[in-house]
């Protein structure tokens, strides 16, 4: 641990004076329970294998943390637990779709993406194989398990690739809408995934084209494009800074890979200022591919928000989102000293 993480120690026990105190219900598993739906990953894959021969799934050891095991209930003999192989279930799952079945393989997101990214290029991307990688517990949402299980460069290392559609899912809703059209999509897929217990932005299942954004909430003075876990943080800080008279334009920008370019062009024709938000590294990320789009286009006040190039430290989820500002109050706070330093 460097000293700059130990000098931070206190922000993560919580026992500092007048810092915030993480209680169990908060910060073991990052969010209440109350109220937060859980996976519905396999409960929705098996019901569309109910009419499509061609899904099967499969998962290295995790079938119970991403209840891909509500799948293996319903058909037993279309799954498939490889163990802890990742690389091997990626490959295997590449073999199986030039077979003409469509496989989802699931893990979490650090092992998924960061070590299967070689099999996920080079054995789905380059083929064309309709293999659906499935990430999930991204960004730095594992909290105590630390580095080697937070996935904070897999936008960045995977939306690079071609013929790879990169996608985040923003909640069950949102969820299920990805899977329904990840069906038939062409090609490749990873499909980002939180804790399963994301707080909900989508009442009912949302009309969903891939790589077509989904504007939120209108607003003139500053446009917030969040993706995944952040896109409820960014309704709720777009909530309060309109009742001090800033109007927010919220998008969610769901797919990463292939942008909704046009959603961002007319995000800097019509509103003062753009403002990205992820749950994932500044650098590569969604706030990256948003200032790929603003480069060729005439300038405006710009800013990425997320995690900076950095390492986050071990500790409750809860109280990371706090400290980095990705928490609804955070993302306010930042907003808001965006736009005083722009006039």
């Amino acid at each position: 641990m460097t000293t700059e993480m130990q000098n931070e120690a206190e922000i993560f026990r919580g026992t500092t004076e007048g810092k915030t105190v993480f209680k169990d219900t908060r910060s073991v598993r990052g969010t209440p329970k109350a109220g937060m739906p859980a996976f519905v990953l396999g409960e929705e894959l098996a019901e569309m294998a109910k009419t499509d021969p061609r899904i099967v799934v499969a998962t290295a050891d995790l079938a119970s943390a991403n209840r891909t095991n509500d799948f293996k209930a319903v058909h037993p003999d279309r799954f498939f637990d490889f163990g802890i192989a990742e690389k091997n279930m990626i490959t295997a799952a590449a073999g199986m779709a030039a077979c003409g079945m469509v496989p989802y393989v699931a893990t979490f997101a650090s092992f998924a993406a960061i070590l299967g990214a070689e099999q996920i290029r080079t054995d789905c991307a380059y083929p064309k194989m309709p293999v659906r990688v499935i990430g999930t517990h991204s960004g730095m949402s594992m909290g105590f398990y630390g580095s080697s299980h937070h996935a904070l460069e897999d936008l960045g290392m995977l939306r690079c690739m071609a013929d790879l559609t990169v996608i985040c899912a923003t909640d069950a809703n949102h969820l299920r809408a990805v899977l329904r059209a990840s069906a038939d999509h062409p090609g490749a897929m990873y499909i980002r995934l939180g804790r399963g217990r994301d707080p909900v932005v989508y009442d009912t299942v949302p009309d969903l084209t891939i790589g077509k954004a989904i504007r939120l909430r209108e607003g003139t003075d500053l446009t917030l494009i969040a993706t995944g876990s952040e896109v409820r943080a960014a309704l709720d800080a777009a909530a309060a800074l309109e009742k001090t008279g800033t109007s927010v334009r919220v998008i969610d920008m769901h797919t990463i890979s292939p942008l909704d370019r046009e959603e961002v062009a007319a995000a800097a024709r019509e509103t003062r200022a753009i403002m990205t938000v992820e749950e994932h590294n500044i650098t590569g990320g969604l706030g990256s591919a948003v200032a790929e789009v603003l480069i060729d286009l005439p300038r405006l006040p710009f800013l990425r928000h997320g995690v900076p190039d950095r390492y986050v430290e071990v500790g409750p989820p809860a109280a990371l989102y706090d400290a980095y500002k990705l928490d609804a109050p955070g993302v306010e706070s930042v907003a808001r000293d965006f736009l005083s330093r722009i006039g």
